[in-house]
This record gives structure tokens, C-alpha cells and sequence, in this order.
């Protein structure tokens, strides 16, 4: 085999290890990720290779204590998956043709569920549409205001709230004298 061949056989093994977990670092393969990239990339065919089958060769190939299997047990997997799909011809070729199955791929995302905008949701949702203490969590465009629409904010400047004529008490106070003494 070619060694181009061998990195994109590489590339797919560690793109399946990953998919779904954050914590893979590509160089093991879960059960259940195995499966994912039989399925994804056409290895199962349910006749000759049935999912029975990919579960009892990766049972059969990993170590005992472990739940992964590693890229060059991978490659055994995918021999013995090989000689039960392609049966008329040789191990090697047949190991060929399920590489070039695989090779290049990536796990494919289908059913990704979206959210659906019923009008319930839409109206329950509607900012413009709140009362009483909810209304003030949001201004006009119905952005949310933060902490400030959510903790009361203490007025301390001595005034009463609601009181007109906020401010004006230093300039009743100080007025300037028209230079008449006192």
C-alpha cells in the first residue's frame, strides 16, 4: 500500500475517534464510534457484514480491560470485516476495497434536531408582550437589560422617586447675590 493511502485511512480512524467527545484525542476508537463509521461508510451492507457482526469483531480485537481499540487493531478489524463482505476474493484485495470504503471520510451529522418556532413559543417569548416586574427586565427592543433589569438599583440621591424637580435644590440654594451685602 501506498503511504497516501495509509494517512487518509488515518485521518478517518481519528476523525471517527473524535466525533462526539470532547475528551478523544484521536488515538482510540470507542464501540460506539466503530459502528458509527461502519455504518457511515458503507461497510454494513446487511447481508454478509450485519451490526452484529462490527460489534463481535470489536469485541474480538481489543484488549481485554479496554473499551477502545487503537489504529493498528483497527486495521486488524478491518481485515476480518473485509474477508466476510468480499468472500470471492483475497484477503488483500478484499482489505483494500473496505480501505478505500473508509478512506477520506468523516462522520456524518444527520437528524441534528431544530427548533421548531410553534406559536406558543413565540408568543410566550415576546418581550413586547410582558407585565409587571418581567417588563422591566428588557428595553424597547427587547434586548435584555442584565443585572440592572434583574437587582433593584438603589437611588441615593436623596430624592424621592418621581420627583420633578430633581436637581434643582443647589440652584435655589446658591443663588448668586446681586452684589448686595448681607
Amino acid at each position: 500500500m501506498t503511504e497516501s493511502s495509509i494517512t487518509a485511512l488515518e485521518e478517518s480512524f481519528r476523525r471517527f475517534a473524535i466525533h462526539g467527545d470532547t475528551r478523544a484525542t484521536g488515538k482510540d476508537m470507542h464501540g460506539k464510534n466503530w459502528s458509527k463509521l461502519c455504518k457511515d461508510c458503507g461497510v454494513i451492507d446487511g447481508k454478509n457484514v450485519t451490526l452484529t457482526d462490527v460489534d463481535i469483531v470489536f469485541s474480538k480485537v481489543k484488549k481485554k480491560s479496554c473499551r477502545t481499540i487503537t489504529f493498528e487493531e483497527f486495521k486488524v478489524a478491518l481485515g476480518e470485516l473485509a474477508r466476510k463482505k468480499y468472500k470471492e476474493k483475497t484477503g488483500e484485495d478484499a482489505e483494500a476495497e473496505v480501505f478505500k470504503l473508509i478512506e477520506g471520510k468523516a462522520p456524518v451529522i444527520a437528524g441534528v434536531t431544530r427548533a421548531v418556532a410553534s406559536p406558543t413559543v413565540s408568543r410566550l417569548t415576546d418581550t413586547t408582550k410582558f407585565t409587571g416586574s418581567h417588563k422591566e427586565r428588557f428595553d424597547q427592543t427587547g434586548r435584555g437589560k442584565g443585572k440592572a433589569g434583574r437587582v433593584d438599583l438603589v437611588d441615593t440621591s436623596g430624592y424621592v422617586s418621581g420627583y420633578k424637580h430633581r436637581g434643582t435644590y443647589e440652584k435655589k440654594v446658591n443663588k448668586p447675590t446681586d452684589g448686595r451685602p448681607m
